[in-house]
């Protein structure tokens, strides 16, 4: 949510970056927030003249009333009653007056980074750099679902008849390579200085509100029904929910934290053949990370946290790119952002595997969490980024570690979780 007086004093600017983003359709709301705000100041000016007024006459009345100048204190008293009348129209529109001027506030896009490249959509993202071999691996890759199969690791027919499509078992070797997978990525977050939480699943609406836009909370959230109740889509929307309300002194800054959740997202409009298997699903376990930091910190936090990620698939020889979103790609919320991606060796192509954004404070201004510095009160910066959320990972993983004769070699800093093993063998071998 961007500072009302960016509105007061610079709307050309918002306006700008709303054609940046291309949602010109937004356009006139500046003009509305801009007249909206004018008469809520007007109104609310008022109602503080009409208070100090009244304090001001009611010991005149009382003064008026000791001299026993009964006629005059009538006088007097009648002023007043006119004042609360007035007043109380003031309050009844004040309030509905200051929430539509925040539900339009909050449909205003973040100020975007001067940097981020200008493009309508996810096919103008700019890869910025890659790392690790993408030579063909010489033999056919099979599709990922058949490499799980292989193993009897996953059972997507009977999850199909407990839960729909987009829901899946996994066992055996595989469904022991996932939980090797988070349990190593819990440890790897905790050795680069970032402390673990096991997050609440479950939100209220103020919360998601706070950390997400309309569109994205449309497209994405499970509501529970009968209760004011949401289920994460991902564990940022927890941690970051923790902060909600609160002001840290800055020598706490910053608060670097990982954490563990289930997921559940609606996925509305996934398709296509790469969309089957556990691609787009609507559960699935992931590790994240977030950190709540002073403004002057977050771009640093930023490089950091995306080059953990990069780090933490190289450890597993999955070969990794960084691509960042152009204007039209990111969500109202964010100021800038990339995406991680995994190399495919059966598709031969990058696939997104997790996301890394700074949201500068338009978190902060909706959840009120703020740092008092040696210059006064500020809002706080939020930044959050995938570790890694299998099983989608493991698409990534097996196409990348899968040998010839069907094995999967088991890279040596996951060998600690999959009981010291440096390979898993299909069932019929």
């Amino acid at each position: 949510m961007l500072d009302i007086n960016l509105f007061r004093e610079n709307p050309e600017l918002i306006k700008e970056n709303i054609r940046k983003k291309f949602q010109d359709h937004k356009l006139p709301m500046v003009d509305e927030i801009v007249e909206l705000d004018k008469e809520y100041r007007g109104i609310k000016t008022r109602a503080d003249e009409l208070r100090g007024m009244r304090n001001k006459l009611s010991k005149e009345i009382g003064m008026l009333m000791g001299k026993k100048e009964f006629e005059e204190a009538e006088k007097v008293k009648k002023q007043v009653q006119d004042m609360a009348v007035e007043l109380e129209d003031i309050q009844q529109r004040e309030e509905p007056l200051f929430d539509k001027l925040q539900q339009l506030v909050m449909q205003i896009p973040n100020i975007i980074a001067d940097d981020v490249p200008i493009g309508r959509d996810d096919s103008e993202n700019v890869e910025w750099y890659r790392e690790g071999s993408t030579e063909d691996k010489g033999f056919e890759v099979p599709y990922h679902v058949d490499i799980m199969e292989s193993f009897n690791g996953i059972d997507l027919d009977s999850a199909r008849k407990t839960s729909g499509t987009g829901f899946y078992y996994l066992q055996k070797d595989i469904a022991r390579l996932h939980s090797a997978v988070t349990a190593y990525a819990r440890d790897f977050m905790i050795d680069s200085g970032y402390d673990y939480v096991i997050p609440p699943f479950m939100i209220r609406s103020h919360v998601v509100t706070g950390v997400m836009s309309f569109e994205e909370m449309e497209n994405m959230m499970y509501k529970i029904e009968g209760e004011d109740l949401y289920l994460i889509g991902t564990s940022e929307h927890s941690m970051i929910g923790k902060f909600i309300d609160t002001i840290h002194p800055e020598e706490t800054m910053p608060q670097k934290l990982t954490s563990y959740s289930p997921c559940f997202r609606k996925e509305v409009g996934a398709h296509g053949i790469e969309e089957r298997g556990v691609y787009r699903i609507h559960q699935f376990e992931k590790q994240e990370m977030v950190a709540v930091c002073r403004p002057e910190e977050s771009a640093a936090i930023f490089e950091q946290m995306y080059k953990l990620t990069m780090a933490f698939f190289r450890s597993l020889d999955i070969p990794v790119r960084v691509l960042e979103c152009c204007s039209g790609d990111l969500a109202d919320l964010k100021h800038k952002s990339v995406d991680v991606e995994a190399w495919s060796p059966r598709q031969k192509k990058f696939f997104e595997v997790g996301s890394c954004s700074n949201l500068t404070d338009a978190q902060a201004r909706r959840l009120k969490i703020r740092i008092d510095t040696k210059e006064g009160r500020v809002y706080a910066h939020t930044l959050n980024n995938t570790v890694v959320a299998p099983p989608r990972m493991l698409i990534a993983f097996l196409e990348n570690n899968l040998q010839e004769d069907g094995s999967v070699l088991i890279p040596e800093p996951l060998r600690p979780y999959m009981g010291f093993k440096d390979k898993i063998v299909p069932d019929n071998k």
